[in-house]
């Protein structure tokens, strides 16, 4: 059993200039942002922790992000689209289809 109920992490890896890769389009911000929506949000009490991530191996759909322990992978423009996963997927246990990656 997971330590916790879901653990995502986003990926905020920089690669040479030219290579796809999830921190120029936005990582670290975006980071940022999840990581303080998801506390205000009551991720804490509800066992779910927000991680930064080296690569995860999934550049060519950059930026990325998965949670575990379902193993769903996302990938995301903005913050609008963060907001969509937070809210749906962490505190409502439903996938957002359309940022999905399979």
């Amino acid at each position: 059993m997971s330590f916790f109920k879901k653990h995502l992490f986003i990926c905020t890896n920089p690669r040479p200039e030219g290579q796809p890769s999830c921190n120029p389009r936005g990582g670290d911000e975006l980071f940022g942002f999840i990581k303080k929506r998801a506390k205000e949000l009551g991720a804490d009490a509800a066992g779910i922790r927000v991680s930064k991530a080296g690569c995860l191996g999934r550049c060519d759909r950059a930026p990325m992000l998965v949670i575990y322990p379902e193993a769903v992978w996302y990938t995301f423009i903005d913050e609008e689209d963060l907001e969509e996963i937070i809210q749906r997927h962490l505190f409502k246990d439903e996938r957002v289809e359309r940022l999905l990656v399979t």
